[in-house]
């Protein structure tokens, strides 16, 4: 009997009652499962806690579905429109481009550009072969004939390529000479290395252009008897102004197109200009043919934009300056932004109260990968509440499907321990078709800049925890938020980083104040701006996180569930984008770190990142500054001075990833310390963008840096913040089934902010003989 394996998507991850939602899955060894709507309330399932909790739900589409195995597109490439059938030659031809390869010679075929149907040894192509060879070849359906370059191309150097052929004398012919300049390839002018092949043959037969073959830059069709048609040997590295031409060009005219870019008029079937469609807030998916037939094409899998090119000469470093110098497009044999699976089931959102909910699917004993759970979020129909939790899907999205305790070297390390990895982790890194997380490399070695939530998310799962560290991370631990606000009786709404980024500061306008997640590390401008202008307008906040509000991040207009960000050279990063390409394809801003932008954290919310170690955590201890009669009020029924030496994320409520105030980064001057941790492991390193010079000492246990610290200030109109830090802390309030001094202190803090008016400290009652 065949394995059981069930996972699934949704299209959306944020709804409302009455919206429709749709379902995805896929299953292996099993044609049914058995699918409950289910409310989620705690997921992290540690003993020092109440344990996982969910609620089910009476719903329609409760009960068995039919399921069965799906299959994913990956890699991205781009399909030529071409309903005349201009590209299926039947004559002499030409093919031409600039490519920059990110890892030839990986013994696999990567197409550049051809109607070629691998499957069917049919149509035409230029391609790399698997020994890093440039190749033109054709087939007639029988068999295969092509002609090789004679010197391997080298990976991240710009090349332009050329095959022509000759119909008459079926002669053809190959060109390859190196076009990097100073600036944009791996190797300079000095390096002792032959960039060049021209090479001459006769072919034996002529190639066959069957009608159900597309025109792809970057791939080459295939087949499968299950599947049907898809898209095979897809390109690693970048292209620039690819051409078609219906006549042999010559030497000269090639000679000209790599030096200037620019191809002759004369028999030209297709030019794409893949430096045409900039704005200044950014580039789409599709590419410009401004040849005589206007064959577009549209890109899949979102081919990166805002790529430098075969000319980029180092001097303006964004696709704004000189767009001519930035028609890169780069693709990857294992992108994936929307599996575009056959829809399962779909839904309309009954009426309910606003929350996280999930579908649960289950098929055999239901545990490990016989279970999955769909999550979405559901907004109010109208603000019903006075608190608004601020689920953070951005950050979700940063960390999907991360390979951290496979591929990274930091981990081990900074955890201090060896991941213990599950079936679902192996399955997860096993599993191209899941994608990667923008803390990955692509099989290349590129940065991966785009995320998406159209494809299954195992660590979006509400049991999930993070192998490599042994506690919740993002959704799974901000359910230790929902548990408590439960818990506690309050009345709370919840919206997601998708639904803010569009709507703006008018989402968060009814709420007395806002909850953020444990780790909203990744926001977009719109984002910031509406919660920035939310607290000056008079509103409260809660910041429940560490290492929040740190990279800035673009979503595409159309497609709201793919997030980009660009990693550049600051920060704590998983990867360094290429010189000339910090800018963000999806808005035309610069990525990289808010602070970087002139926006650090401390601005808005009193502290920012400072250190992160996944080995321990530690408690707070009350500073000076809490026994202001501005903040004496938070800790009413709280004993001692010690806040939070427990906890489900390493036994303490200061860690993981941390905070601290710092007036020179803006920390408003009349913000209060209430709490401070202290003495962590030297796993705890000192970040990377405070750093000017590396010297013994940036570490837990000598740098007096690396510290969480609770901040409180008070804002414009009866504004406040409250900053706690650390994103261990909100995985301390379940601790002891919520009867702590973590959980008291943050509801005193949450019943004052939830009420209109001025706060406790600033009134003098004369019969109490106190402040309130």
């Amino acid at each position: 009997m065949a394995e059981q394996k069930i996972f699934g998507y949704a299209d959306k991850i944020s709804v409302r009652p009455g919206d429709e939602i749709s379902f995805f899955v896929h299953a292996d060894g099993t044609k049914t499962v058995d699918a409950q709507l289910v409310r989620l309330i705690h997921g992290d399932a540690h003993p020092a806690g109440p344990g996982y909790k969910e609620e089910e739900l009476a719903c329609e589409i409760n009960g068995a579905w039919a399921v069965r195995k799906q299959y994913t597109q990956v890699g991205s490439y781009l399909t030529v429109q071409d309903p005349q059938r201009r590209l299926a030659i039947d004559g002499s031809f030409s093919l031409c481009t600039f490519v920059y390869p990110n890892n030839p010679g990986a013994g696999v075929r990567q197409c550049l550009l051809g109607r070629w149907d691998a499957f069917g040894n049919r149509g035409y192509g230029l391609w790399m072969n698997p020994d890093g060879l440039l190749e033109f070849g054709y087939g007639d359906g029988r068999e295969v004939d092509y002609v090789d370059g004679e010197v391997p191309l080298l990976k991240q150097n710009w090349y332009f390529v050329a095959a022509t052929f000759d119909a008459k004398t079926g002669v053809a012919t190959l060109y390859q000479e190196g076009v990097s300049n100073r600036y944009n390839g791996l190797l300079s002018k000095v390096s002792n290395v032959d960039f060049r092949s021209h090479v001459r043959e006769t072919l034996r037969f002529r190639p066959v252009n069957p009608d159900d073959v597309p025109f792809l830059i970057a791939g080459a069709q295939d087949f499968h008897t299950l599947r049907g048609t898809f898209v095979t040997q897809c390109l690693n590295g970048k292209v620039d102004r690819p051409g078609v031409f219906n006549r042999v060009l010559s030497r000269e005219e090639l000679d000209r197109y790599a030096r200037t870019g620019m191809p002759p008029v004369d028999g030209q079937l297709a030019f794409w200009d893949t430096s045409r469609g900039y704005t200044d807030t950014g580039i789409g998916d599709k590419v410009i043919d401004i040849g005589p037939f206007g064959l577009h094409a549209d890109g899949y899998n979102r081919p990166v934009r805002a790529q430098t090119g075969f000319n980029w000469t180092g001097r303006d470093d964004c696709f704004r300056l000189a767009p001519e110098q930035y028609g890169g497009i780069e693709f990857h044999d294992d992108a994936i932004i929307d599996c575009n699976w056959e829809r399962t089931e779909r839904m309309v959102v009954p009426e309910t109260r606003s929350g996280a909910y999930a579908i649960r699917l289950r098929t055999g004993d239901g545990r490990g990968m016989r279970e999955e759970y769909i999550v979405f979020f559901v907004r109010p129909s109208s603000p019903a509440a006075p608190i608004l939790l601020l689920i953070p899907t951005g950050s979700y999205l940063a960390y999907a499907n991360e390979h951290l305790s496979f591929d990274a070297e930091i981990m081990q390390p900074l955890a201090g321990q060896s991941p213990i990895v599950s079936e679902i982790d192996v399955e997860l890194y096993q599993t191209a078709e899941f994608g990667l997380s923008v803390y990955d490399h692509h099989g290349d070695g590129a940065g991966v800049c785009y995320s998406s939530y159209r494809r299954p998310i195992l660590n979006l799962r509400p049991k999930a925890r993070m192998s490599s560290m042994g506690v919740t991370w993002q959704f799974p631990a901000d359910l230790s938020i929902i548990a408590w606000l439960e818990h506690m009786g309050y009345g709370y709404d919840v919206v997601t980083d998708e639904d803010l980024h569009r709507d703006g500061i008018e989402l968060l306008k009814p709420y007395q104040v806002v909850l953020s997640g444990t780790h909203p590390e990744y926001v977009s401008e719109p984002i910031l701006d509406a919660i920035e202008d939310y607290i000056a307008d008079g509103g409260r906040f809660v910041y429940l996180g560490g290492n929040g509000y740190y990279w800035n991040v673009g979503y595409h207009q159309d497609e709201p569930w793919c997030m980009e960000v660009r990693k550049l050279n600051s920060g704590m990063r998983a990867w360094q984008a290429r010189p000339g390409e910090y800018y963000l394809a999806t808005t035309g801003q610069k990525s990289g770190l808010w602070k970087d932008l002139g926006r650090p954290p401390q601005k808005v919310f009193g502290v920012g990142f400072i250190s992160e170690g996944f080995d321990s955590a530690r408690p707070f201890r009350r500073m000076p500054d809490s026994w202001h009669r501005r903040v004496a009020w938070m800790f009413d029924g709280i004993e001692g001075e010690i806040i939070g030496d427990f906890g489900l994320a390493h036994g303490g409520a200061g860690g993981i990833e941390i905070d601290r105030y710092d007036l020179t980064l803006g920390t408003p001057p009349h913000s209060l310390i209430l709490a401070s941790s202290g003495g962590h492991s030297d796993n705890y390193q000192t970040v990377v963008e405070e750093i000017l010079y590396p010297y013994p000492g940036l570490s837990g246990s000598h740098d007096y840096r690396v510290r969480a610290d609770i901040v409180y200030f008070t804002a414009p109109r009866n504004g406040a913040v409250l900053s706690t830090g650390s994103i261990a802390f909100s995985q301390s309030l379940p601790y002891n089934n919520f009867d702590n001094n973590v959980s008291r202190l943050l509801a005193n803090v949450v019943s004052a902010f939830s009420k209109p008016g001025k706060l406790p400290g600033w009134a003098w009652s004369a019969e109490e003989k106190q402040w309130q």
